[in-house]
């Protein structure tokens, strides 16, 4: 990978400056918004769902929340991850690119390192450990990468990727663990920042802060009720609607000028998924020096969840060993990744969410937005939806008006078989259960990168 001593510092001028080399190659995904899932989150849990956790007996949160989503699943190979791999590229020199690179991965950045090498007419050396689902791995080899399957221990991994290096003199382009991958992540911040002040200012009702303004000022919006949302929605057993729809409807007067001008000032939070910590440190490196608060979201199941435990704990934790459906985030943070999610300037906190919360939150994606995502991508969504911490940290923020929320969906690389038995069979897809087993037939997954 490119020599540390010259890799540009992690501040927001630097993700700037990546955003200017790598956009040629990339989309500028779109923002989408979704009145339905915006009354979702922003009604109250029944009391029943608090149950068995530390808020039980209290009374639920009533957060108001709008959200806009950036949909990283229409980005090149489907997922975000482009973006770090290309400026990683951009920023090599000819000596090191003459041999090829070489990364491990379970399938994005796999992906996303085989094409930025077929764009830049280099070779790619994937190592794929064999819990990798079918879909990725033959989407890595579909743009021309060697694919090297190993183990799914991280001792494993790396020896092939050593033998790899060895015998090639390939550069290795780790997954998350570097500087111009973060700053290449990040750059979808910027894009999130300028799309959401372009929509507000063509329909300033997007924005709570329409809604705020206009409580204020004491006129509601016609049909105005509180909302609850029925057990088995939340739950994601039943209908996925509110009990009771909410119509905002609020004069334009209440606009101020300059926000009518298009002066959105910005989002309240924004809410990313966390794996590696790649696109979490991307993201909060370019939104530090805004207002805007910067939220990880991981899988409770099996230990997923490294990053808030580690919050706690004050310390990082090195391994991971889980088998959640969201197999992008089957990985630790490394020391890089790190000092920037532990530093509480940049990023405000971490929540994790169940393996039924995932499923849930995919099936509303899918079914209000119409739009198709695969489970590592929604797990912000689902900590805004049943995350009775955050919910209630809206709620005593935001006040009366709420909370602007942008929310990465990071990817939709999952397969039609994976959905099928995720929401055809009531458990984990036929996919996610191919070669769960490392070299020696152990059924494990240490620390497997996304």
């Amino acid at each position: 990978m490119a020599d540390l001593s010259r890799c540009l510092p992690l501040e927001r001028s630097s993700v700037e400056a990546a955003h200017k080399l790598i956009k040629p190659y990339i989309h500028e995904t779109p923002v989408l918004t979704c009145q339905t899932l915006n009354d979702l989150a922003s009604a109250p849990q029944l009391p029943s769902a608090l149950t068995g956790t530390p808020f039980e007996g209290q009374s639920p949160a009533t957060p108001k929340i709008n959200f806009f989503f950036k949909c990283e699943n229409y980005q090149h190979i489907g997922a975000f991850k482009i973006r770090g791999a290309t400026y990683a590229l951009e920023r090599l020199s000819k000596d090191e690119l003459r041999n090829g690179v070489v990364t491990h991965s379970s399938g994005n950045h796999a992906q996303a390192l085989a094409l930025a090498a077929r764009t830049r007419h280099v070779r790619a050396y994937i190592v794929m450990p064999t819990i990798s689902t079918p879909s990725k791995i033959a989407a890595t080899q579909g743009y021309g990468a060697d694919v090297i399957f190993s183990g799914s221990t991280s001792e494993e991994r790396e020896a092939v990727v050593e033998d790899v290096i060895k015998r090639t003199g390939a550069t290795l382009v780790p997954p998350y663990d570097h500087p111009d991958i973060i700053l290449g992540q990040g750059t979808m911040a910027l894009e999130l920042e300028a799309q959401v002040r372009e929509l507000v200012r063509r329909d300033p009702a997007l924005s709570v802060r329409y809604r705020g303004i206009a409580n204020a000022n004491g006129s509601p919006g016609a049909g105005e009720e509180e909302n609850t949302i029925t057990e088995d929605a939340r739950n994601g057993d039943g209908p996925q609607h509110p009990a009771s729809p909410t119509t905002k409807g609020t004069p334009s007067a209440c606009i101020p000028p300059s926000q009518r001008a298009g002066h959105y000032p910005h989002l309240h939070a924004v809410l990313a998924p966390l794996g590696g910590g790649g696109m979490l440190s991307g993201i909060a490196t370019a939104l530090g020096p805004t207002p805007t608060l910067v939220f990880g979201a991981e899988p409770s199941f099996q230990g997923a969840d490294d990053g808030r435990r580690g919050l706690l704990q004050r310390a990082r934790i090195a391994s991971v060993k889980t088998l959640t459906i969201a197999d992008g985030l089957r990985t630790p943070l490394s020391p890089l990744t790190w000092s920037v999610v532990s530093d509480t300037r940049r990023v405000e906190g971490v929540y994790a969410v169940s393996e039924a919360q995932i499923t849930a939150a995919m099936r509303l994606v899918f079914e209000r937005m119409k739009v198709v995502v695969e489970p590592s991508a929604v797990v912000g969504l689902a900590v805004a939806l049943w995350d009775e911490g955050f919910r209630r940290l809206v709620e005593e923020r935001g006040g009366e008006a709420g909370w602007d929320v942008g929310v990465v969906l990071s990817g939709g690389n999952v397969g039609m078989e994976a959905l099928g038995g995720l929401f055809g069979g009531g458990g984990r897809g036929p996919e996610r259960e191919v070669g769960k087993m490392g070299r020696d037939g152990e059924r494990v997954a240490e620390n497997v990168a996304g």
